[in-house]
Formats: structure tokens, C-alpha cells, sequence
């Protein structure tokens, strides 16, 4: 799907923008390193990527390829809509604060004019385990839409060292 390659982009430059700042270690920036690592085994993850600092400390993150299908909301509106998730894996020995704000707005697609994309949050956690299921098992998605479709997106976490936190990000194509 050619939306893919938007939402990776986006969450790439949005990780890379809000990440940055969190929880300095008192290391100089010329001293972090990014590279793209093998993380998993996974075949359900799109992109890896690992931040790493000089004393072999990482931060990784997990992108998945997309999953959806149609959904129409309660007025008849129809839409396409795409659920990705993100893992990020905190192989550091500080806590990451991780916060996510995206406006209401729709975004209009660059290769596409006339298309717009609108990001949303749920607030489940995803987990390897759900990997293969349907829309990776986050449920009541049609809930979820028909009440969260007008909010603005956000979710606050707090990764612990040594650990790793999923959640989900839907997008939905709307066509003007």
C-alpha cells in the first residue's frame, strides 16, 4: 500500500523530532548513533530502526506493515481505513517519557491531491502476541471510530528501562 510509505515517513520524522529531547543521558549529540538493525524476526514488522548511543545503549523502534479495510461512520460517510502499530523497545537504563499529540486536522495526500489522511490513537496496548490477528487485535475499532473520529489524537507512556511498549495508529483515508 502506498500509504504505508507516508505513515513510516511521518512517525520517522515525528520520532526523530519528539524523541530527541527526552530523558538526556548528558551524552553530546555527536555521540548518538542511528542505524537501521535487525531487531526481530517478525514478519509482520515493516521497518526497524535503532537509536544508539556510545556506550552500545538502544532505543528501537518497530513499525508494522498496514492492515484495514472500509468502514462507514454512523452519518454514511465512507472511508478507508489502515492500522499500523508501533513498538518501541527501550534497551536503555533510563525511563522514556513518550508522548503523542496529533492535531484534528486531515492531511492531504502530496501524491495525491483531493485525498486526505486523518491519524488516530487508540489507547490499547498492543502486544507480539497479537501480531496475527485481524487489524492485529485491536477491537472495537468501529466503536472507537464512531466516537474518536472528531477528538484530537494523543497518548502519553512511560517505557521503563529494559522494557517495550505497542500501541496502535489508525489512519483513514478520506476522499473529497
Amino acid at each position: 500500500m502506498k500509504y504505508a510509505h507516508v505513515y513510516v515517513l511521518f512517525l520517522m520524522l515525528f520520532f526523530h523530532t519528539s524523541c530527541g529531547g527526552q530523558n538526556k543521558t548528558g551524552l553530546p549529540k555527536e555521540k548518538i548513533r542511528f542505524e537501521t538493525k535487525d531487531t526481530s524476526t517478525s514478519r509482520w514488522i515493516y521497518t526497524k530502526y535503532a537509536y544508539t548511543d556510545s556506550t552500545g545503549r538502544s532505543l528501537i523502534i518497530q513499525n508494522s506493515f498496514p492492515r484495514g479495510e472500509k468502514y462507514t461512520d454512523p452519518t454514511g460517510h465512507a472511508y478507508v481505513y489502515a492500522v499500523f502499530w508501533t513498538r518501541i523497545i527501550n534497551e536503555t537504563n533510563n525511563s522514556l517519557g513518550l508522548t503523542i499529540d496529533f492535531p484534528l486536522d486531515s492531511y492531504e495526500l502530496p501524491s495525491s491531491p483531493g485525498n486526505y489522511f486523518k491519524i488516530l490513537l487508540p489507547s490499547d496496548t498492543m502486544t507480539p502476541d497479537k501480531e496475527p490477528l485481524f487489524n492485529y487485535g485491536l477491537t472495537g475499532l468501529a466503536s472507537f471510530l464512531d466516537t474518536g473520529l472528531h477528538k484530537s489524537p494523543s497518548l502519553k507512556r512511560t517505557i521503563n528501562p529494559k522494557e517495550s511498549s505497542g500501541f496502535y495508529v489508525v489512519t483513514l483515508l478520506i476522499k473529497e
